[in-house]
């Protein structure tokens, strides 16, 4: 076969057979094909789309383009599970569902990324965590998985290959934003993580890649359907973005309220709330450790309240690393920002809105975020204290505290959070943290 040949059909429309797909697959991971080939298959695919069946199987070829973990020869006495964000903004969800998930005999092996623009990363929120090893060896992360039942660490190299090198060119050639691309990416790298069962978050709003509830909704589709082709038990969420999810933005604040919210410290945001236990729900459905989504949302209640969750957290950041006392202790083994200033609203109404967006992009301008790949993060930078949609203010009332590394900083940050806060004159009506589930009954139907 040819490369400039398959790449010609898929520009000219045609679909690509499977033998085709996995020639691509093979040539970007062994370096056969050239980084300008690459991107003009990237290119093409982005502007004439895939059918399910190329989708299928371009998935399917970046799995396999390395290792594949299976989980047989560990013996685990419950399901391998995991669940997947598409991104958004005070996002700690994954911090706080793995460790329920495996309370309730569930075994979590997940593969996280680091943010890069306006949203935040898992990893990086784990960094902040003195001594915890994001990037440890596939034997230890077996050996985590096994004993404690979760273990969130990053692709390893050896995972799924060709999605590494395909990103790395979408990401400099405008092609960031393909469908069939981002689906293809996502479950390659959780078929190759050999779970059971998979449960996505497609985030919908301002602070998301999906702004609108239509490309939501193709996306969640796509997912579900083609890791399900694929072998990969798969149901989706479409979860609210037009506001911060939780009370904090920012990696070391995000960890302090992921501990508090599963120590049962304080009151529990109710949309973050909800947001994992609806989460949970379907996982544990997934899996069949719950006979519905509503049995596995009790059970995976149960397990938060009594403390079996917390535990689980404890004992996943000592494995990796992190101190044996960090639960009873979390501010001493994370970083606190120097310069801490309320930002006030400035004139009287109620709360209508945010741009979700507008308010990660005043974390990564604070340090809490990266601009590019490469930049370093600043762990204890960020937004705590963030204020609900809704709520009546008058001048002076707080919106949020500002966590900078210097008072301009601090400045800078309670402009921009200003500009992405709307007030108005009257309360707007209340929406769901849930605005869809997606399965493949549905699909099918």
């Amino acid at each position: 076969m040819l490369p400039q040949e398959i790449i010609r059909k898929k520009r000219d429309g045609a679909e690509l057979s499977a033998q085709e797909i996995a020639f691509i697959t093979r040539g970007i991971t062994d370096g056969s094909l050239s980084e300008g080939q690459v991107a003009a298959f990237a290119m093409a695919v982005f502007f004439r789309n895939m059918t399910s069946a190329e989708l299928t199987a371009m998935t399917l070829g970046l799995a396999t383009s390395g290792v594949t973990l299976d989980w047989n020869e560990t013996d685990l006495p419950g399901p391998i599970l995991d669940k997947h964000s598409t991104g958004g903004v005070g996002d700690k969800v994954s911090l706080m569902l793995a460790p329920i998930v495996a309370a309730c005999g569930g075994f979590v092996p997940m593969i996280s990324g680091r943010g890069l623009g306006h949203t935040g990363g898992t990893l990086d929120k784990l960094s902040a965590i003195s001594g915890y090893d994001v990037q440890p060896d596939i034997a230890t992360f077996r050996k985590v998985v096994r004993e404690v039942g979760c273990a969130i660490i990053g692709q390893t190299n050896d995972l799924a290959p060709a999605d590494r090198r395909l990103y790395g060119v979408r990401d400099v050639t405008a092609t960031v934003e393909s469908i069939p691309l981002i689906v293809s990416s996502i479950l390659s790298k959780k078929i190759a993580a050999g779970l059971d069962g998979l449960v996505m978050d497609v985030k919908c709003g301002s602070g998301a890649f999906c702004d609108t509830q239509p490309m939501a909704d193709t996306l969640a589709a796509g997912l579900v359907y083609t890791a399900n082709q694929a072998g990969l038990s798969t149901a989706a969420l479409i979860t609210d973005m037009d506001r911060v999810l939780g009370r904090e933005v920012g990696n070391a604040l995000e960890v302090m309220e992921t501990v508090a919210y599963l120590k049962g410290e304080g009151v529990r945001d109710p949309r973050l709330h909800e947001v994992v236990m609806a989460l949970a729900g379907e996982m544990l459905a997934l899996g069949d450790l719950a006979p519905s989504a509503a049995a596995g949302r009790a059970r995976a209640e149960a397990a938060l309240e009594d403390g079996r969750a917390a535990e689980k957290f404890a004992q996943m950041v000592s494995a990796l690393g992190g101190a044996n006392d960090f639960m009873d202790q979390p501010a001493r083994y994370l970083e606190r920002a120097p310069a801490i200033r309320p930002c006030t609203a400035e004139h009287p109404g109620f709360v209508v809105g945010m741009n979700a967006r507008d308010v990660g992009i005043a974390v990564v301008a604070l340090g809490g975020g990266r601009a590019h790949a490469d930049d370093a993060i600043n762990p204890s930078v960020g937004l705590s204290e963030m204020i609900e949609i809704g709520t009546a203010v008058r001048p002076g009332s707080p919106l949020c505290v500002v966590h900078a590394a210097s008072e301009a900083d601090a400045d800078e940050a309670i402009a921009r959070v200003r500009r992405a806060i709307r007030i108005g004159n009257l309360p707007p009506p209340a929406k769901p943290a849930v605005i869809d589930r997606v399965v493949i009954e549905e699909l099918a139907g």
